[in-house]
């Protein structure tokens, strides 16, 4: 590369939670730069999902469960190999586990058909703390496809 690197920029944790983890979604869930909006859309969720499930677990243990339940820990990455296209399978460095999750997560939340932008948040949080919903079936389809190309792990590169 010409540039050097760009330097990770800190993350201030979210008055709420004190979470950095909070912060990060918010920013993905974020459009059009109103992060304020996409606060208040994140912490009705979590209400709604403490109201939901009723049980001991507060409503951010829920999230990160739900998060931990979508984040895949193998991709496939094509790779050329004299004219043909193979799917390699490759592990995933940490924090992009957890930003294809939380890509997940809120991008199968945006297709469901809930009222409130909250709502589905909420219920997609609840499915994928559950292992289902669509976000969680999109890992085990990406594990899966791994596990199908494990034949041309030794292309790795």
């Amino acid at each position: 590369m010409r540039k050097a690197k760009a330097k990770k920029r800190v993350l201030l944790p979210d008055p709420r939670f004190n979470d950095t983890l909070v912060t990060r979604f918010v920013n993905n869930l974020m459009l059009d730069g109103k992060k304020s909006t996409a606060f208040r859309i994140f912490y009705d969720a979590i209400d709604i999902v403490e109201e939901k499930s009723g049980d001991e677990e507060t409503g951010l243990e829920i999230f990160k469960k739900a998060l931990q339940n979508v984040t895949p820990h193998v991709e496939v990455r094509s790779r050329r190999v004299g004219g043909a296209t193979f799917q390699i399978p490759m592990q995933i460095r940490p924090d992009r586990k957890l930003s294809l999750g939380m890509k997940w997560l809120i991008s199968f939340t945006r297709k469901r058909n809930e009222k409130t932008m909250a709502l589905r948040l909420a219920n997609e949080v609840l499915a994928a703390s559950r292992e289902e919903g669509a976000s969680v079936k999109k890992k085990t389809d990406v594990h899966r496809m791994s596990e199908a190309n494990k034949a041309f792990s030794h292309f790795r590169f």
